[in-house]
């Protein structure tokens, strides 16, 4: 599935308190230094001819039974879908024709079920030698039910016609964090009333939402084969699913598309999109690849996408699976509900993860190439092989996450892959705070909650163990087995551990058992001692093993002696266990987990030498940075403060930007020695990032006056450099630097604005209240957000009888703004003018009363 734009919204809904599941009276939770709640005695004990009975403290995290969610049950197979479609740009309806190849899947059918959500039918008929039979069906807005002329055998194909108008705007409003809204087909600025939005249609199907705008049995463990006629206006580009095979102009000043896939997917990859796209064109082993972007974006769009080809050839020859499908387009669309979506040959794109100006590109790292890797990965793992219910969704989006380090690792190296693992790690340990589920769940509430950071970011990180333990030659060996057993069909956790098994000879039950289908993961604590020439090396798993495994941990301890490394392999199999290392005099460093391959969380004791001694031999930057994050509140110490300056000319750029964030504040005897390092990086660093980061650490550094280097960083080549001299000249501006950020007021990159707001909020007058009030009407989505806080911000210091407009214009967005984020954001801004305000607190009560999106309204309970 897509990939996920993590923020915000992506709000879990926790449990409040603790739930106590007893026998007996309540007792007192106890927790450990960690947080860990382990099972405890009853405060008051039972008389004695009563047996003792334990009280279970649920965790916070542990989430509510689930109603049971099997795959679903195939009665009717769709064989092929043909869709003849127009629009209604002013009604937002589809107006088609869908022609279905139908087969019972086993037993002898004389009805057939059908997904169709909101349409209005207009007939649905049998097509037999070439003629059309009326059919009779029952259709309830969600379901149509059609009765066939007589019952069909498993080895008998029949076709039915369906004309339909589908009208996706009439469905009741739903979306989740992961894909905001479901109703599979959307118009983008219809009639052309937004001058900064082109007019656009697409669709997103996953998880079943491509059922409002055709018909078909909207599951993921159907597979059907397809063509879509689109009909459009003459300059509108079209893109579907598989090749165009025929365009043809039309007497009424149209044009009608037809696209053909020719290999079966399930019916959630298949997509459209109709606009004034700019086509950018690639090749890869003679197969067509193309960019659809914004005209504008066409000079940069190679960019973005232009390692595609690249990544085609490393993923077929990593695999021994070349990529399977006909051709292979990327699309980026306004408004998209996700961050991306991996439909068969065309994966849709959000824009603003894909579309950016020259400048622009300066600030871009890794992040573009990761979603074009992870979209990519989905053709062989989600398209090719699909999961065959949502239970099991982490055999698409766990590869596909994992896609983003065997990408980073082969193109830019180790320490870019090792960055990528550190982030998807936190993501998950974040998450884990409120949630813990099996990776393979098959009790959930709702489909839409197996789109988590459990599904990606754990699951990738699952995969990258097995890679370890099994070596990287079984690893793909194994994969290219699974992929040749079980393509073009649908696919459950027992398929890939059968794939690893035959290929490694080992039965990993173990391995599959404790992290695909148990919750949670390992919390070690480590300690070691040095007596006569061996290390006792003491692991203790401490997570509570009430409702979490005890884990099979395969792991690698180095031990460094005369600035030597040695590599222990040992394996952990209990709650408390102590291995032996064979030494020959006591280490300078020992290292649990060398490799930083465990899904865990470690505490590992050692000392601030050790620590030192590790950033100075680290053998990777996961090491680097552990030394650089524990020592951060030692940074007083010349030996770590000298570790930091070290730091600052690290090779790699986020070893660097690591250092910088960790001097702020510093208030050491190096502090003129290192303000001076901090801003010669401010000035001189490559990395944009770096730069930025070092304006913020000396913003940090109150009575010290950096003005001079601020202003000049107004106009360095970065709009990240850019914003972050406007935030710190908001916390210490000078003479001139109001009449300075005045001149950057107009600026259309998000970060930018957000910064300028911030300074206008702070340091702003009536001039910039007119301001906000102006910039408001074209500062689109997610950059609302903070926007129009700082907006409230300089409302606080106007008279209240000047601020109706601006009140007004927070309703307004509060209302009914589309983007949840700037909602949000404009909820938040009328919540700090109620103090002077007071009567916002009824307009907030009634924005809370009729908000419809779940994930708002339940913020909006939060922040009363």
């Amino acid at each position: 599935m897509k990939y996920r734009v993590l923020g915000l919204l992506s709000v879990v809904l926790l449990h409040s308190g603790l739930t106590l599941a007893q026998t007996g009276k309540a007792g007192k939770p106890d927790t450990d230094k960690n947080g860990t709640r382990h099972k405890t005695p009853a405060a008051n004990e039972a008389p004695a001819v009563t047996p003792k009975q334990d009280i279970v403290i649920i965790p916070s995290w542990l989430p509510p039974d689930n109603p049971v969610q099997p795959a679903a049950t195939v009665v009717t197979n769709v064989l092929d879908t043909k869709l003849d479609v127009r629009f209604d740009w002013a009604k937002q309806w589809l107006l088609g024709t869908a022609t279905l190849t139908l087969r019972p899947h086993f037993y002898p059918q004389n009805q057939v079920v059908l997904d169709a959500k909101g349409f209005e039918v207009k007939s649905v008929r049998l097509l037999v030698n070439g003629k059309e039979k009326n059919l009779t069906y029952a259709y309830d807005k969600q379901k149509l039910t059609i009765t066939l002329d007589r019952s069909y055998p498993r080895t008998e194909a029949y076709q039915v016609r369906i004309s339909y108008v589908a009208k996706p705007n009439e469905l009741p409003a739903s979306g989740s964090a992961a894909i905001t809204s479901n109703k599979g087909l959307y118009f983008i600025n219809p009639l052309g009333t937004d001058k900064n939005k082109p007019r656009q249609i697409w669709t997103q199907g996953e998880t079943e939402a491509n059922s409002a705008w055709f018909p078909t049995i909207d599951k993921p463990n159907q597979r059907m084969t397809q063509e879509i006629a689109l009909t459009v206006e003459d300059k509108f580009r079209t893109m579907s699913n598989g090749l165009l095979i025929s365009s043809r102009k039309n007497a009424d000043g149209t044009r009608t598309d037809v696209w053909k896939q020719a290999l079966p997917a399930a019916p959630y990859l298949t997509m459209l999109a109709v606009g004034e796209f700019a086509v950018v064109s690639d090749t890869w082993r003679g197969k067509s690849v193309e960019y659809f972007v914004d005209p504008p974006y066409s000079t940069t769009a190679k960019a973005v996408f232009g390692h595609t080809p690249e990544m085609l050839e490393f993923f077929s020859t990593k695999l021994g699976v070349e990529f399977p499908w006909e051709k292979y387009a990327q699309v980026a669309v306004h408004d998209f509900v996700s961050g991306a979506m991996e439909n068969t040959t065309a994966s849709t794109f959000q824009d603003k993860i894909t579309q950016f100006t020259p400048r622009e590109l300066l600030d871009i790292t890794y992040e573009p190439e990761s979603v074009v890797a992870h979209e990519l990965f989905h053709q062989w793992f989600g398209d090719y092989v699909t999961s065959e219910s949502w239970s099991n969704l982490p055999l698409n989006e766990a590869f596909a996450d994992y896609s983003e380090f065997l990408w980073a690792e082969h193109k830019y190296g180790p320490a870019e892959a090792a960055l990528v693992q550190q982030k998807a790690l936190m993501a998950y340990l974040e998450e884990s705070q409120t949630k813990r589920e099996p990776l393979i769940r098959y009790h959930y509430a709702d489909r839409e909650d197996m789109f988590d950071r459990h599904s990606y970011s754990k699951g990738g990180r699952v995969l990258h163990m097995l890679r370890q333990y099994v070596g990287d030659e079984a690893f793909f060996a194994s994969l290219n087995r699974y992929l040749t057993r079980n393509k073009l069909s649908s696919v459950e956790i027992a398929e890939l551990r059968l794939a690893f098994e035959e290929v490694t000879g080992e039965d990993l039950m173990w391995f599959f058992d404790q992290w695909f289908l148990k919750r949670g993961h390992p919390e070690l604590q480590i300690t070691h001692s040095y007596a006569g020439n061996q290390v006792a090396l003491r692991v203790r798993q401490v997570q509570d093993s009430t409702f979490s495994p005890i884990y099979q941990l395969p792991v690698t301890v180095t031990t460094w002696v005369n600035n030597q490394p040695v590599n222990h392999r040992i394996t952990v199999t209990k709650a408390d266990q102590t291995f032996a290392l064979p030494v020959s005099q006591r280490p300078a460093l020992v290292k649990f987990d060398a490799t930083g391959q465990l899904l865990a969380e470690i505490e590992e004791e050692r000392s601030t030498e050790e620590l030192l001694y590790q950033f100075y031999h680290a053998q990777n930057f996961l090491q680097k940075y552990e030394a650089i994050t524990l020592l951060r509140g030692k940074t007083m110490e010349l030996p770590v403060s000298a570790m930091l300056r070290n730091a600052l000319s690290d090779d790699f750029w986020a070893v660097r930007q690591t250092a910088v964030e960790a001097l702020r504040r510093y208030k050491g005897s190096e502090g003129t020695a290192i303000r001076k390092d901090l801003q010669k990086v401010a000035a001189n660093d490559p990395k944009t990032q770096v730069r930025a980061a070092a304006i913020n650490s000396l913003a940090s550094f109150q009575n010290e006056d950096y003005g001079q280097l601020y202003t000049a960083a107004l106009t360095d080549s970065s709009y990240a450099v850019a914003s972050a001299a406007v935030n710190a000249l908001a916390k210490a501006p000078t003479v001139t630097s109001l009449k300075e950020i005045t001149a950057l007021q107009e600026t259309k990159n998000a970060a930018l604005i957000d910064a300028v707001s911030n300074y206008f909020a702070l340091n702003g007058t009536a001039d910039q209240y007119e301001w906000f009030l102006r910039r408001s009407n074209d500062v689109r989505n997610e950059a609302l957000y903070q926007f129009l806080q700082n907006f409230a911000t300089l409302m606080l210091r106007m008279p209240p009888v000047e601020r109706d407009k601006g009140i007004a214009r927070l309703e307004t967005i509060a209302r009914s703004y589309p983007n949840q984020y700037a909602r949000l954001g404009a909820y938040k801004g009328l919540s700090m003018l109620v103090p002077s305000s007071p009567n916002v607190k009824l307009t907030l009560q009634d924005i809370r009363s009729r908000e419809k999106d779940k994930n708002l309204a339940t913020i909006y309970t939060m922040l009363q």
